[in-house]
């Protein structure tokens, strides 16, 4: 009870699905509409995972497309990115980000709210090894720099930037 606690709560679930789909409604068998997940009371939704875009073909123009049906149907979109270790042992991890991202700038313009990034490195995942502070930090700063460039300083400022390579709580 808040009035005993001082500490407001909020009494709607916060919960959404792994991937959503672009499409409103149609024919597209083992994807989960924009339009449903919303009905559902579903608030955020995650698009381009590692593992979506490993495993089912994602590709940086599709997870932008899912982000984008997030954010049109009122759900907050969590937009992941991150390389693989080949790339960041090649000195790539900043083209891989640029490039991830450029879809989401491009068809986004102007449409700042309800959406995080997630910087989630692959060779993070599942994997025991986890980025340290300093290799978040600064993949945090770069993608903040690319929503700058694309949102301003409107973007830069309102758009979340997390970290989300096998967080445990001694890492956290």
């Amino acid at each position: 009870d808040s009035s005993v606690t001082g500490v407001q709560t909020c009494a709607l679930p916060i919960f959404g699905p792994q991937s959503i789909y672009w499409e409103e409604k149609g024919a597209f068998t083992g994807e989960l509409s924009p339009a449903l997940a919303r009905d559902l009371g579903c608030t955020y939704a995650l698009s381009g995972h590692s593992e979506r875009r490993q495993f089912f073909g994602e590709t940086n123009e599709t997870a932008a497309r899912r982000a984008i049906a997030t954010h049109a149907f009122g759900m907050k979109s969590v937009f992941c990115v991150g390389e693989l270790l080949a790339e960041r042992d090649a000195g790539n991890t900043f083209e891989v980000l640029r490039a991830q991202m450029a879809p989401l700038f491009a068809s986004a313009k102007g449409r700042l709210e309800n959406f995080s990034i997630a910087y989630e490195p692959v060779w993070a995942i599942g994997t025991g090894r986890t980025a340290t502070a300093a290799q978040a930090q600064e993949a945090h700063r770069f993608l903040r720099g690319l929503v700058l460039e694309a949102w301003g300083s409107d973007g830069a400022e309102r758009v979340r930037i997390l970290y989300g390579g096998s967080v445990k709580p001694e890492n956290a």
